[in-house]
């Protein structure tokens, strides 16, 4: 559902499930030449809380840490961003997106 969202809106699926360590990266992206590393979290409903509301400090690390890692690999030395798609599914056919731009940066 995040990926389907991701290309509709113009963006460049580059990996999905990128492991480094003990880091999984859910989706790499391009858009408008920005590195995009997308966080998905989903939930059948929000009755514990927002979905987005459970990435921890010691995810966002890991999360950093790959994402140092594939900027290595690749050569990457511009602009990034990370990103949050919190899903609430209620059934494969009705479920809502939230799409949460720029929504961390390590070390803040």
């Amino acid at each position: 559902m995040a990926e389907k969202y991701l290309k509709q809106n113009n963006y460049e699926i580059l990996e999905t499930n990128w492991r480094y360590s003990r880091a999984e990266i859910d989706i790499i992206a391009k858009e408008n030449g920005v590195l995009v590393f997308v966080e998905v979290k989903s939930r059948s409903n929000d009755r514990f809380g927002n979905p987005e509301d459970s990435i921890s400090e010691k995810k966002r690390s890991f999360l950093a840490d790959a994402a140092t890692r594939y900027m290595e690999i690749i050569g990457h030395e511009w602009e990034i961003r990370f990103d949050v798609i919190s899903l609430i599914i209620s059934t494969p056919e009705k479920y809502t997106i939230d799409h949460f731009k720029d929504s961390f940066f390590p070390g803040w």
